[in-house]
């Protein structure tokens, strides 16, 4: 049987590989660059972000009661407490772009809601309590008051517009989990509730503490953290390992590895081919070497026209920023002339997205409704840069 997916891939990368000019300095920097950023984020990110996230996307998909994600998130669930979890998220959790995909990927599988599941998918990259505090002390005390709450209010108006934009679908999904509600009531009761708090809980710390960032100044409460933060996740690790040996049985942490894996090997490979397309696009952050120079960027994003910030919201959609590196790219694009504006569409934008994790949503949610969440997000993004460029120019 003709596959034209398969067919359609050959000829990409033929015709790439056809009419490359590999010969000029600025591709050869670019596919450096692509490799580099390979490489920053397998050392930066995999072990201590990605692998925790899975486990935890693993628990999430076999122990937590199915009934408890339907009851609290499901289409059906009260808003006011759904989004209102969902959208904080962020301030607990603290991860990367594509580090809360195997977290959304558990919650989406186990029965959320797509209002209540993409909040989450915003939230928890967006608002990271120390990108907040490094925008304020470092771009000034206006933008990171700006961030913070156009990245909560983000958070709950994407997941109300996904659930409004596919109301006939979560409908129909409603139908279905209220099924399966019933069923799971009796048949899928989970870990207790203190004990799966506890688990899951020692998983989202050892996860914090593993991840936590060098902060750019050697002072402060986040610098001394830092300085311990493997004194805190060892014993982290000792707590996890007793509940394991104590709570669950072979049988049981077999299936947990098994749903870990079946989250890795969907995840892993999209992420990895958008960290090597958004390299070779546009370099390691902070460089000038992807095949579009930063100028050509910082030209068009001066001011507060519907353009700079329209352009700055979708260029920070595409590009992949590390934890806490959108903050010293921002203060040298502001330096090159960037408008206030634009800025914070890019801030709003950014974090939250990026090229891998578009290519895992889509694999989660499918070509529409990923399509639709990049747009809301970008729109939005737009329109509150040149709210806030009014009002700060």
């Amino acid at each position: 049987m003709f596959d034209r997916m398969k067919f359609l891939t050959i000829v990409a990368v033929f015709l790439i590989a056809y009419f490359l000019p590999l010969q000029h300095p600025r591709v050869q920097s670019a596919l450096a660059d692509m490799f580099l950023m390979l490489q920053d984020y397998a050392q930066k990110h995999v072990l201590f972000c990605l692998v925790p996230a899975f486990f935890i996307a693993g628990a999430i998909a076999v122990f937590v009661s199915q009934a408890s994600v339907i009851k609290y998130f499901g289409p059906q669930a009260k808003k006011v407490l759904s989004y209102g979890v969902a959208s904080v998220s962020g301030t607990i959790l603290a991860v990367c772009s594509c580090t809360v995909l195997p977290l959304f990927a558990g919650i989406y599988t186990r029965g959320a809601g797509v209002g209540p599941a993409t909040c989450f998918l915003y939230s928890g990259p967006a608002i990271n309590i120390l990108a907040i505090i490094l925008t304020a002390r470092i771009l000034g005390f206006e933008l990171g008051v700006a961030r913070a709450v156009g990245a909560v209010v983000f958070s709950i108006v994407v997941g109300l517009l996904m659930s409004l934009f596919f109301r006939s679908e979560e409908a129909k999904r409603a139908a279905e989990t209220e099924a399966q509600f019933n069923a799971a009531l009796s048949a899928d009761p989970g870990l207790p509730l203190p004990k799966m708090a506890a688990y899951v809980g020692t998983m989202v710390l050892i996860l914090i503490f593993a991840a936590w960032a060098k902060p750019a100044q050697e002072s402060g409460l986040w610098w001394e953290i830092y300085r311990i933060h493997w004194y805190i996740v060892l014993p982290l690790l000792g707590v996890l390992a007793f509940m394991l040996w104590r709570w669950f049985n072979r049988e049981q942490l077999s299936e947990w590895v098994h749903a870990t894996w079946g989250f890795a090997a969907q995840i892993m490979p999209l992420l990895f081919m958008g960290v090597l397309a958004a390299g070779f696009l546009l370099g390691m952050p902070g460089s000038d070497h992807g095949v579009i120079p930063n100028r050509w960027i910082a030209q068009v994003v001066g001011g507060n026209s519907l353009a700079a910030n329209f352009l700055a919201s979708v260029v920070g959609a595409f590009m992949y920023f590390a934890t806490l590196t959108e903050v010293p790219i921002l203060q040298g694009l502001l330096g090159s002339g960037m408008g206030k504006g634009p800025a914070l569409a890019l801030l709003l934008a950014g974090p939250a997205l990026s090229l891998p994790n578009m290519l895992v949503i889509n694999s989660i949610l499918g070509p529409r409704k990923t399509a639709t969440f990049v747009s809301i997000v970008v729109v939005l993004a737009t329109i509150t840069g040149m709210l806030y460029g009014a009002v700060a120019s």
